[in-house]
């Protein structure tokens, strides 16, 4: 788990960055399953995921997606940060037993509604498995109630 780390708008500068690196796990690929519903064979059925082009099961797309959601609700920006909008873009697959290396680093910053534009990149050694561009609006320090 990732410390938390609070910052305001003010804190943040164009290039700052934040990594994660988590090891895919199969109880986290069955438990990403139950929480969201997606129960299709692919995630969860070895037997399935023989027979297709991958071979062997992979993470959902989404689980991956959502470590991007950690860093930017833990670290950068992290507590009250407020998700507008995610692009992602599937590029390669992840499977049990990789480790995802989340880089998610500021790319714009917008002082009207205190808004920051991330590039999100997911890879695995040096494969990029997803990448995208987040958008978030991010408390100011005369907003910031939290104590944190």
């Amino acid at each position: 788990m990732l410390e938390l780390q609070k910052l305001c708008f003010e804190d943040l500068s164009v290039g700052m960055s934040e990594v994660l690196v988590k090891h895919v796990s199969s109880s986290d690929v069955v438990g990403f399953a139950e929480v969201s519903g997606d129960r299709n064979p692919i995630h969860l059925s070895e037997h399935f995921a023989a027979r297709t082009p991958f071979k062997t099961r992979i993470a959902h797309g989404l689980y991956t997606a959502s470590l991007i959601s950690a860093v930017l609700g833990t670290r950068l920006p992290g507590p009250g940060a407020i998700y507008l909008s995610q692009t992602l873009n599937f590029k390669a697959p992840v499977r049990i037993g990789d480790d995802v290396k989340v880089t998610v680093t500021v790319e714009e910053l917008m002082e009207r509604g205190n808004r920051a534009r991330l590039s999100c990149i997911c890879s695995v050694d040096d494969t990029v498995v997803l990448e995208g561009e987040a958008l978030v609006k991010v408390p100011g320090r005369d907003e910031d109630q939290s104590g944190l």
